[in-house]
């Protein structure tokens, strides 16, 4: 379940029926139980919580996640180091923290393995998280793919991948040039057109589930992404309806997904 998605806020719910983590917390932590209790999840159903990196509308809320629900926080060493110091110094995230270390981590039942990704944060990574015979990959704000995320991708059965900015409204539109810039050059966000790209490379015949995430509410649509990454699926051709794809909204929860 994507509890919100963009730079309104990050948040991301997985769990099977005995273990369950949360990916980032950049929503607050009053929304977050609301939107868990609608699904009729409590907020202690899941275990810990895996950080991507330390961009606000993905951390906004931790350390009141830490000082109220007191739950493992993983992350890497470089990035707790990086939000202990200057993003959340907080002596309950320092409580709280866990360190992941390089390969595969056992994490309350799942397995949880990290890979870095280009983007302008004190270090951003995805995850790479199995259960059982499902390989679920998450990676959202990446300036570009790199090989190691586009082999893990090829081998998961769910891909959560940025589809940030269509680039004609990027340039077209009111932000300034060196924001612009920043977006797309390499170590900002993925566009439509790299995402599908990607899709491109790492499509196989095991993947099931295709979500599009962190698009841009000013230089982006729904439409758009979906439409982008629908055109690269049928270019392999992959019949609609063949790959459950999906743009996960902004501001709004997705359905709780069953994969």
């Amino acid at each position: 379940m994507s509890l919100s998605s963009g730079s309104c806020g990050n948040c991301y719910y997985i769990g099977n029926d005995a273990h369950a983590l949360l990916i980032d917390a950049g929503v607050s932590l009053r929304r977050m139980k609301q939107l868990l209790a609608a699904e009729h999840l409590d907020y202690g159903s899941f275990s810990s919580i895996l950080i991507t990196h330390d961009h606000m509308d993905h951390i906004r809320s931790l350390a009141s996640y830490c000082k109220k629900l007191r739950k493992p926080v993983y992350a890497t060493p470089m990035l707790h180091q990086a939000m202990a110091e200057r993003t959340m110094p907080s002596p309950d995230l320092a409580k709280c923290r866990r360190d992941l270390s390089e390969g595969w981590n056992e994490v309350d039942g799942f397995r949880v393995r990290y890979f870095v990704v280009p983007h302008d944060a004190s270090q951003t990574v995805g995850y790479a998280i199995q259960a059982d015979d499902h390989k679920f990959l998450i990676m959202t704000d990446i300036g570009h793919m790199t090989e190691e995320a586009l082999d893990l991708a090829a081998q998961a059965d769910t891909v959560v991948v940025e589809s940030n900015y269509d680039m004609d409204m990027l340039m077209g539109g009111p932000y300034p040039h060196e924001l612009k810039m920043r977006i797309c050059q390499g170590n900002g966000h993925l566009s439509n057109d790299a995402c599908a790209q990607a899709i491109r490379r790492f499509w196989h015949p095991g993947l099931r589930n295709l979500f599009l995430c962190h698009l841009s509410e000013n230089n982006n649509t729904p439409r758009k992404a979906y439409d982008c990454a629908q055109e690269a699926l049928r270019s392999m051709g992959v019949e609609p309806g063949q790959v459950n794809l999906r743009a996960l909204p902004r501001r709004s929860p997705s359905p709780l997904m069953t994969l």
